[in-house]
């Protein structure tokens, strides 16, 4: 009887450490996996923005300086024949560019704010699969563009795929917000924020949230997820067009870093019937 309890006994302990082993290795195995989800997400919300976000940046740095190249002047037969000065200031009439096809690229986002190597491209189209992941921002189809009278509507990630949108937030009055393209450089002011849910779609109207209005002036806004990591609200940035600068007479001073004074004149603000982008 003794020799069997104990032989009884040894089973069991064996049987114990056996499903002690497997549960030790189930653990193991589910901790293994939270780490790599961990290092994943760390990726996707850090370094990989950062990774995208220096390659948004040196994409746009180089379609920006082909544009340049392509306008340089071709050498005159006559060397004595003085070119025209270029025209520069606010007084001078904008290019007006015509709609992009989808994710097709037609100018370059430079805020100063954002940093010395902003710049980052824009396309048409806001869908993420074709513009917002793998180009940067985007343009909300119908919305006017750069310069016209009306609404010129962005959107762009504030999280994942370079967040070119990242420091929305840290807008100030007056900051600069600069749209160039192969014609030239449309500078804006940024004015306010504002926060809606995805629906309001009124931000989007050529005069934001007055759908009653009609345009007498341009407008640019600035739409991403709000708050950051989530698709529960937008945030939206309002400008007001300052000026235009032809190519030929060179980057305007709005480029540079953000002026100690801030712009003075408020203006009045407030899209086409479409949803708010969901980038986040």
């Amino acid at each position: 009887m003794v020799g069997e309890a104990t032989e009884s006994e040894r089973t069991r302990g064996r049987s114990r450490r056996r499903g002690t082993s497997v549960t030790g290795v189930i653990g193991e195995i589910l901790i293994s996996i939270g780490v790599v989800v961990l290092l994943y997400v760390a990726w996707q919300m850090w370094v990989g923005d950062w990774i995208y976000g220096a390659q948004n940046n040196a994409a746009g740095k180089e379609i920006s300086q082909q544009w340049e190249n392509d306008a340089l002047p071709v050498p005159d037969a006559d060397p004595n024949l003085k070119p025209a000065e270029p025209e520069a200031g606010e007084g001078v009439e904008p290019v007006i560019l015509p709609q992009p096809a989808d994710a097709e690229i037609f100018g370059i986002m430079r805020i100063p704010r954002f940093g010395p190597d902003y710049a980052t491209a824009i396309a048409g189209g806001v869908s993420r699969a074709r513009t917002l992941d793998h180009i940067g921002i985007g343009h909300y189809p119908g919305t006017q563009m750069p310069g016209e009278l009306g609404n010129f509507a962005l959107a762009a990630h504030r999280t994942t795929w370079g967040a070119p949108f990242a420091l929305i937030a840290d807008l100030k009055v007056g900051d600069a917000i600069v749209v160039e393209t192969p014609d030239g450089w449309y500078t804006y002011r940024f004015r306010t924020l504002e926060y809606v849910t995805p629906n309001e779609v009124d931000v989007l109207l050529p005069v934001p949230q007055a759908p009653t209005l009609e345009a007498n002036d341009r407008y640019i806004t600035l739409t991403s997820c709000s708050p950051r990591f989530s698709l529960a609200e937008r945030i939206v940035a309002y400008g007001v067009f300052e000026g235009f600068q032809p190519r030929a007479a060179g980057a305007p001073a709005s480029v540079e870093p953000p002026a100690v004074a801030a712009a003075s004149a408020t203006q009045t603000l407030s899209a086409a019937p479409v949803a708010l982008d969901g980038a986040r």
